[in-house]
């Protein structure tokens, strides 16, 4: 009787043991690196519009369509190459992608979050100061905009943006002169920026008329932070370093 106590005891662990390591076995599902996790989806579900009026319900997950659109752009594939196996179909989210940046959806998040930080951080949501710098990168064949760099050799697109003094990005613009794409970014300066009052910027951005313009019409003080003579190699300036690191940040995202 003892003997057969035990064995029915052994076999009762071993049947315990088979279970957790199917359980171990079990196929975790799938994640991308820039998927979002609930914390960070929570503060974006928030700011989406609701569904449109009439029709058919949404059934599209939306969580799955903003986690596709952030795989697009640190990834740089073409919307068909999307994982099918993963994410919704291509067409629904380019079509989301692109109603969301027609009705100012993402500029909504993106000044929501950046005045967030900011709070955070120990600043009013409205800066008062930031960068203005420009920065040429490459392009594909099948680009439709783009230009030749002649100072840096580059055949691509010509980027310049607008960010506080954290790094924040405020306003961009793209593939023109260093002062007109300032001018751009400071004609298209909206309410989150209704505060700037002084601007730092390099050589490029210099020149009487211009500096004459942006005091005249937005009563902005224009700071032109120029390289020392003599300095070889990198040189850390202060005030462009942040809108520097700020290229450096997006220069891992491919779109």
């Amino acid at each position: 009787m003892s003997a057969c106590f035990k064995s029915s005891q052994y076999l009762k662990k071993f049947e315990k043991w088979q279970i957790f390591f199917a359980m171990s076995k079990r196929k975790r599902p799938k994640r991308y690196p820039t998927d979002l996790n609930a914390r960070k989806w929570n503060l974006i579900r928030a700011l989406l519009p609701a569904a449109l009026p009439g029709g058919r319900p949404r059934q599209v997950n939306l969580r799955k369509v903003i986690n596709a659109i952030f795989y697009i752009a640190r990834s740089g594939c073409a919307w068909r190459l999307l994982p099918m196996d993963y994410f919704p179909p291509h067409q629904t989210v380019y079509g989301y992608f692109r109603r969301w940046t027609k009705d100012g959806t993402w500029e909504r998040i993106h000044d929501t979050l950046r005045a967030d930080v900011r709070r955070k951080a120990g600043r009013h949501k409205h800066p008062t100061a930031g960068s203005i710098d420009s920065q040429s990168v490459k392009t594909t064949a099948l680009a439709d905009i783009k230009g030749y760099d002649t100072a840096k050799c580059i055949q691509g697109r010509k980027r310049h943006i607008l960010v506080d003094t954290l790094g924040l990005i405020m306003v961009t613009a793209a593939n023109v002169p260093e002062r007109e794409g300032a001018k751009l970014i400071l004609q298209s300066l909206t309410g989150s920026c209704k505060k700037i009052r002084r601007i730092w910027v390099d050589g490029g951005y210099n020149g009487k008329a211009f500096t004459a313009w942006v005091a005249e019409c937005f009563r902005i003080i224009r700071a032109v932070v120029l390289r020392p003579q003599g300095t070889s190699g990198f040189k850390l300036l202060p005030r462009r370093w942040v809108v520097e690191r700020t290229f450096a940040w997006l220069y891992r995202y491919r779109r």
